[in-house]
């Protein structure tokens, strides 16, 4: 059944008459859930609406969504998000940069604030706060697609091609608009982008379409933006929407639509340090990296980077959104910096890029533990990783027609930085006769980093201490049709142990036949590569990929 939504314009702390009108209209439509576009508080908020909202004393009929406008939430608000508690009943946060899935199965991308040209590099730390940063409108567009987007700002050039916006006479000073507001639209395609409207005026453009639509099976992807009034503006402008989101597949653009505003977004040159500061170096490489500089000053240690200089987390000022493939609810997948294999190494198999991957918590976690994380999200984050691998091993035996398997290892480490995954295809012919299981059991053994068993487990907190965990699988033709072969295997070690953090990559270097690409900083890619083989990996994955709208 499609979604009923109700939006608002800018609410601006008409707390009561705002909801009282959508209470009125809920008994007639039964929405699923409505949004609040712009601001739902006001600079000069009436403390009694606010005191009766967070009370409960005035009736929100349904799941309500709002993020941050222009203005700053107020205090008591902000209290209550960051000890996540409830707000009120039926309101929910989005949260200023962030990815939603509702109850109904309709996923909201969301960027609120005004873009601060100040910060010219990074992600804005304060959630509150009605400013983001470039960086920010860069990260979501790893969330590869969106039923609604929701923003503050407009996208530059909304207004092209538009009879609507000539007519009204909207253009570049009609609203504040960001042109990276206008990549991240063009790269979600999202079904609905609404934008909070600045003055007492409603744009609801004609749909538009992209250029080319690479997926005809999908359809033609068709948006429609819409910026509403404020609520109650003096001009009486239209400052509430109902609509039924529909996810049929289109095949013929709508009457009246026009093909996209956006210019294509030029590409970006690499910056001159992201070769050695990257989230997504392949491992722990570049911390190794700083070891090796740093091995005749043991004294000069300096204690772990914080989220702000973490590899893999997004408040890395150096965040590289280009090689993001899928993003979940408790984890992200990415392609590999410096990946082993190359874009040809599996081409006989079906696959024409590396396929080198790294799936990665949101959390800043050392391990998926109880002690790193809660016990519910070290379960919900492990349950949503094993996703990735399962929907990786998928993608990978279903291309090569079961010529391959794949191998995914965890380095759990009390001395971690953030935890991660590692993912490479292996020819299914090794797995089923023991050679990939052979080549690390012989190499630890070399290493002295002790023995392996078969362990099959899930959080850190079945297996006590450090270890190195292994998944060998591949999928092999029986009588049947098809069999699954494999095992999981635990390599437990203490802090006796020097534990080599390359020792995985050697071991598949070896058995790949790609000794001479070990070393990961020698086989950096450039931007341009990195970015073809995230579309040509998308493209084979999209019927893998369980992030993506139905």
């Amino acid at each position: 059944m499609a979604a009923k939504i109700f939006v608002f314009g800018s609410v601006n702390g008409q707390l009561r008459s705002a909801f009282s009108t959508l209470a009125k209209q809920h008994a007639k439509n039964v929405f699923s859930f409505a949004i609040v576009t712009g601001n739902l508080f006001s600079e000069a908020q009436d403390d009694e609406q606010l005191a009766d909202l967070l009370a409960g004393r005035i009736e929100i009929p349904c799941s309500t969504y709002f993020t941050v406008g222009t203005t700053p939430l107020p205090a008591q608000v902000v209290e209550r998000i960051e000890k996540d508690e409830e707000i009120a009943p039926n309101l929910h946060y989005l949260g200023k940069r962030s990815v939603t899935k509702t109850s109904e199965g309709v996923r909201i991308v969301t960027l609120g604030g005004m873009l601060d040209q100040n910060i010219v590099a990074g992600l804005s730390q304060e959630q509150h706060q009605p400013i983001h940063t470039e960086s920010d409108a860069k990260a979501l567009r790893g969330a590869n697609n969106a039923d609604i987007l929701l923003t503050t700002m407009w996208p530059v050039d909304i207004w092209r091609n538009s009879s609507k916006a000539a007519k009204a006479n909207i253009g570049a000073e009609t609203a504040p608009s960001s042109q990276t507001i206008a990549e991240l639209c063009e790269a979600l395609k999202p079904r609905y982008h609404f934008a909070m409207s600045p003055a007492d005026l409603c744009f609801e453009r004609e749909p538009f379409f992209p250029e080319t639509s690479d997926d005809k099976e999908r359809g033609i992807p068709i948006t429609r933006f819409i910026s509403l009034a404020p609520l109650g503006n003096s001009a009486k402008a239209k400052s509430m929407y109902a609509f039924k989101l529909n996810r049929e597949t289109i095949t013929q653009p709508p009457e009246g639509s026009t093909i996209t505003p956006f210019y294509k977004p030029a590409s970006k040159k690499r910056t001159a340090d992201q070769a050695e500061f990257s989230r997504f170096q392949d491992g722990h490489h570049a911390h190794d990296h700083d070891h090796r500089r740093r091995k005749h000053h043991r004294r000069e240690r300096s204690p772990p980077p914080g989220p702000d200089r973490c590899f893999f987390c997004l408040s890395n000022p150096n965040l590289p959104t280009h090689m993001v493939c899928s993003i979940g609810e408790e984890a992200y997948l990415a392609t590999a910096k410096g990946p082993l294999p190359t874009a040809a190494t599996f081409a006989k198999q079906g696959l024409d890029f590396p396929a080198h991957f790294i799936i990665v918590p949101f959390q800043h976690a050392a391990s998926l533990s109880a002690a790193a994380m809660s016990e519910d999200e070290a379960r919900r984050t492990f349950a949503e990783m094993t996703r990735f691998r399962g929907a990786l091993q998928g993608m990978v035996a279903a291309a090569s027609k079961r010529k391959l398997g794949a191998v995914t290892w965890e380095i759990n480490r009390a001395r971690n930085i953030h935890v991660h995954w590692q993912f490479l295809p292996v020819p299914a012919e090794l797995v089923s006769k023991g050679l990939v299981e052979a080549g690390f059991r012989v190499l630890a053994e070399d290493l002295k980093l002790g023995k392996f068993a078969a362990k099959e487990f899930g959080t850190a907190d079945e297996v006590p201490g450090d270890y190195f965990r292994v998944w060998i699988w591949a999928e092999e033709d029986d009588a049947e049709g098809g069999r699954v072969v494999g095992k999981s295997l635990l390599l437990r070690f203490d802090d006796g142990v020097r534990f080599d953090l390359q020792y995985p990559r050697k071991v598949m270097a070896k058995l790949l036949g790609l000794e001479e690409r070990t070393v990961w900083q020698d086989v950096v890619q450039t931007e341009e590569e990195e970015s073809a083989d995230v579309a040509a990996f998308r493209k084979a994955f999209k019927d893998w990929d369980f992030t993506l709208a139905a």
